[in-house]
């Protein structure tokens, strides 16, 4: 795609996430909406994965034709950007200056949690160089606030924020609620409302056969799992490791 090709289609993204939605010029007051067809897409990507979103399909959920949806969306990757806003919501409340930047960081990363769960398709279209929508932006203006007073750079405390929202898609990434499609049964693991158990018990019950047979060969990686004790912190373990660098690194240009 050559320069101008991308800025054109960042204009017309900025204008469909940033503008007043699109509204028939002609006719009757219409059934249909753009949040409407927003809020059926989300739904349709929380049950079934993003790739089963397109706009015939959009359009079958909703009793109308794709050329209807063209009137408000006109193309799929809009459709997409106006979803991945749509799904964060508005940014969490994460306290005041008083609580200290860390505090506050470490809210904004567990905030960030059961959204990627709620919404796992996220890890693919919150991605890559793009525009953000409002909801998104004021996620990253939530956490540049709790850093403000951290001495970092600007640069710097948004490299700091990837890290924190790196490690948190990681983790959801390797941990995903459940495997979407109507081909896939609920999961064995999965409790009442719908989240699996224990991930590192999840994975040692699928490996224990092998490391039983092998554990001679890999014996420090058998040896891990059996002293687990059924924890299953990775979430909490690498937030805090990160923020623990980062205080580190704020107390020595401090000094």
């Amino acid at each position: 795609m050559t320069e101008k090709a991308e800025a054109e289609r960042h204009e017309r993204t900025a204008a469909l996430l940033w503008g007043p939605p699109r509204v028939p010029s002609r006719g009757p007051r219409p059934k249909l909406s753009q949040g409407r067809i927003v809020d059926t897409a989300v739904a349709l990507a929380d049950a079934e994965g993003i790739d089963a979103v397109s706009m015939q399909r959009v359009a079958s959920e909703l009793g109308y034709t794709k050329m209807s949806l063209y009137r408000y969306v006109s193309r799929r990757d809009d459709l997409l950007a106006l979803m991945t806003d749509t799904a964060h919501g508005p940014a969490p409340e994460i306290g005041g200056p008083e609580l200290g930047w860390r505090e506050c960081l470490r809210a904004w990363g567990m905030a960030l949690w059961p959204v990627l769960r709620e919404h796992p398709w996220l890890l693919r279209t919150a991605v890559g160089v793009r525009v953000m929508g409002p909801n998104e932006l004021a996620w990253t203006e939530t956490a540049l606030r709790a850093l403000s007073g951290s001495g970092l750079g600007g640069a710097e405390r948004l490299d700091a924020i990837a890290l924190v929202a790196g490690h948190v898609r990681g983790i959801a990434q390797q941990n995903p609620p459940h495997e979407s499609g109507p081909e896939h049964g609920r999961d064995e693991d999965a409790g009442e409302d719908g989240d699996e158990g224990n991930l590192e018990e999840a994975i040692l019950r699928a490996m224990a056969p092998i490391l039983t047979q092998h554990g001679e060969r890999y014996p420090e990686t058998a040896a891990a799992f059996s002293s687990g004790e059924g924890r299953d912190f990775a979430l909490e373990f690498g937030l805090e490791c990160i923020l623990d660098g980062l205080e580190r690194r704020i107390g020595r240009d401090a000094g």
